[in-house]
């Protein structure tokens, strides 16, 4: 099977950005490398994932797009993307595409389009609702996976039973009356999501909402028949355009092996120890994995067994028995506590303001920040007193 996965770069982006924002990652020079993290951590959970056979990151242009051109007030909050995440995917010698003019969003429609005609199953990744419209038996949108979830693909019957629609085209009517906020798309004023919902199930479609405005009765009604021109050109706005003037060669976008000397020294430039020796354990693991299928039959590696203890590459460790020399804890010489309620917060807070110094210790379920389910925090502030705040506590969460 021949799987393309097309990235929309400045969703992922901003996505990884905000994802990290109470805990920014930050380099002894005093660069935020929080998006470039959060992007590569995305870039590398689809590769292990997901095993794709063709790739893509498609990016807007430097210049204006042509709905930019009409509509000065569109995406106008967009920043330029960072040129170290561009000179990654270069180094994992990922195709960038972009088409002056033409929005990523654009750009990956093209590209899906034209991959369906050559018999590929389409994943565009990105967390977009507008993307929706696009989604067929064959083309299909794929949301990554956040704070420890799997990622969602989205079929046809998913984006039709999310938004109760009939045909996933509908979803470009639905955004032409709500609007969207982050693309700056006007849509109707006083509609929302619901009522948008509830006037497409109704007439169908936007054209058919306007012919029949008269139909709809009170405030929404009339807001409907003073806005039609506003309304049209939401839809327009919202229309991702599938005949952008960009060429698409399969083998031009098959994965290839990255070139190993450029990426980790980016990743040494960035601070990003962690993620290079996850990625440099994939990328052996695949080597590996490929000299292996050659010569299975002189393969000598043992078969884990269920008691083996193994380490997250799913290796065994060197000595499985040294979990029973740790040390024991008498408890009857210790304070805990779980600060789970505004008295236990209180408190923690009184204890904090009469020590020095504290240890934080996060616990956190996954292989990286970007993907890992937070499960809560632990601050010590004397050997042996210590007080734990769950995840699921608002309060404890603000005072971290």
């Amino acid at each position: 099977m021949k799987k393309l996965f097309l990235l929309d770069a400045y969703a992922l982006i901003f996505r990884a950005y905000y994802a990290l924002i109470r805990m920014p990652r930050i380099t002894q020079n005093g660069f935020n490398t929080s998006a470039i993290f959060g992007f590569v951590n995305t870039l590398e959970d689809l590769l292990k994932r997901e095993n794709p056979t063709h790739l893509a990151v498609c990016f807007d242009p430097a210049g204006p797009t042509f709905r930019k051109r009409e509509f000065e007030e569109y995406k106008a909050q967009r920043d330029e993307t960072p040129e170290d995440i561009r000179n990654i995917i270069r180094a994992y010698r990922i195709p960038v595409v972009e088409v002056e003019g033409y929005e990523a969003d654009d750009v990956i429609g093209t590209l899906a389009c034209r991959a369906e005609k050559e018999g590929f199953a389409t994943y565009m990744m990105t967390p977009d609702k507008d993307f929706g419209q696009l989604v067929t038996d064959s083309i299909f949108q794929y949301k990554p996976s956040h704070r420890g979830q799997d990622p969602e693909i989205r079929g046809v019957k998913e984006v039709c039973d999310l938004y109760g629609l009939k045909r996933t085209a509908q979803v470009i009517d639905l955004l032409a009356l709500m609007g969207d906020k982050i693309d700056n798309i006007p849509g109707c004023p006083g509609v929302g999501e619901k009522t948008a919902i509830k006037l497409i199930s109704e007439f169908d479609s936007v054209e058919g909402l306007i012919e029949n405005a008269d139909q709809v009765k009170g405030a929404i009604g009339k807001k409907i028949k003073e806005n039609v021109e506003q309304i049209k050109f939401s839809k327009y706005l919202a229309t991702i355009c599938t005949d952008v003037p960009v060429e698409f060669d399969p083998a031009e976008l098959e994965v290839k092996s990255p070139d190993q000397e450029k990426l980790f020294a980016i990743f040494r430039e960035l601070e990003f120890k962690s993620l290079a020796d996850r990625v440099s354990r994939r990328l052996n693991g695949s080597a590996q994995a490929s000299t292996q299928s050659k010569s299975s039959s002189q393969s000598s590696t043992p078969t884990p067994s269920l008691f083996d203890d193994l380490d997250s590459d799913g290796s065994m460790t060197a000595d499985a028995s040294d979990a029973a020399n740790f040390p024991t804890v008498d408890m009857s010489r210790v304070s805990y506590a779980i600060a789970e309620d505004k008295e236990g917060l209180a408190t923690l807070q009184h204890a904090l303001s009469t020590c020095d110094r504290c240890a934080i210790f996060t616990l956190s379920e996954g292989e990286n920040d970007m993907m890992a389910l937070y499960h809560g925090t632990a601050i010590a502030i004397a050997p042996g007193q210590a007080f734990y705040i769950p995840g699921d506590f608002p309060e404890g969460m603000n005072l971290i």
